[in-house]
């Protein structure tokens, strides 16, 4: 196994290729996170039990349910945002016949699978630096935005979570050049 960076680990064989793109685990980040998801939690616990303990006006009842619809909405999205950076992993695989990418929290997720001849318009996309997206993207608490877009079947797909500039470029590279390899050696078994 090889590395691109601290975040990426690959292994290429005669037939296929491996990438594994891991997200940044920043000890203090997953403390704020794991804090954060926590108390959001104990809200929503604490809210349940005054709920079902309380005699509430209808009125009252309506409010604490709309409140609810939201708290669920932001639990399940810090949530998955906490276990992403706790158990997360993008993995890639590129083979004769297919690109296969995979989102997995802890080895759940569905691989996605694309034949490499219907992929077309690869393309890599780092925002600006001093750009809102760029700050939005750095913040903790994101998940992050993909660098290298592709198009398939006339939609566009998108892989690398939070990737620098530089293990961007370079996995990007690798899988340009192992995508149009499988092409060209697709072409001339046909």
């Amino acid at each position: 196994m090889k590395w691109i960076g601290k975040r990426i680990s690959f292994v290429e064989d005669k037939d296929k290729s491996t990438f594994v793109i891991y997200p940044e685990r920043k000890p203090i980040v997953l403390a704020m996170i794991g804090a954060w998801f926590a108390m959001w939690l104990t809200i929503g616990g604490v809210t349940f039990w005054a709920w079902n303990t309380f005699e509430l006006t209808q009125q009252e009842e309506i409010i604490v349910v709309i409140f609810l619809i939201f708290w669920a909405y932001y639990a399940q999205r810090v949530g998955r945002t906490f276990l992403w950076f706790m158990y997360g992993k993008e993995m890639l695989k590129i083979n004769e016949a297919h690109f296969s990418i995979k989102r997995s929290i802890r080895g759940y997720g569905k691989a996605h699978q694309y034949f490499v001849d219907n992929i077309k318009k690869m393309s890599l996309h780092q925002p600006k630096e001093q750009s809102i997206q760029s700050a939005w993207e750095k913040s903790p608490w994101i998940v992050g935005g993909e660098r290298i877009f592709f198009e398939y079947m006339g939609k566009q797909t998108k892989v690398g979570r939070k990737l620098d500039e530089k293990d961007a470029k370079l996995l990007f590279q690798m899988l340009t050049k192992r995508i149009e390899k499988q092409v060209r050696r697709n072409k001339k078994s046909d």
